[in-house]
């Protein structure tokens, strides 16, 4: 796992918000859901809706286009999507918002 900062402190959002950030080349969704930073792919798997339209309802981000709703602890579609969307971890420390990124095999020889 590569850790990545994605934002500062100041620019974590604000609680009920979805922000998306570019960080180590890829789009990504911070997302502030009852306080707690969750950090997802940024677009819809469905129909590639951006999240940062959506919005978020018992525990579940929310499409904008289609309303497809994604578990933002397990990355799981509600029952009979069948689909998931990427949920990567995230550190708060003193100096703002990590994100982390499995590394492929490929980086590893050649990052």
């Amino acid at each position: 796992m590569k850790w990545h900062k994605a934002l500062n402190t100041v620019q974590i959002p604000a609680d009920g918000s979805i922000k998306t950030i570019s960080v180590a080349g890829k789009q990504v969704c911070i997302i502030n859901n009852e306080n707690k930073i969750v950090a997802t792919q940024s677009t819809c798997p469905h129909a590639g809706g951006h999240f940062s339209g959506g919005w978020c309802k018992n525990g579940n981000l929310v499409c904008p286009i289609h309303r497809y709703e994604y578990n933002l602890r397990t990355g799981r579609g509600a029952d009979g999507q069948g689909d998931y969307i990427n949920i990567y971890p995230t550190e708060l420390r003193e100096d703002g918002l990590y994100i982390g990124f499995e590394e492929s095999w490929w980086s590893k020889l050649w990052g």
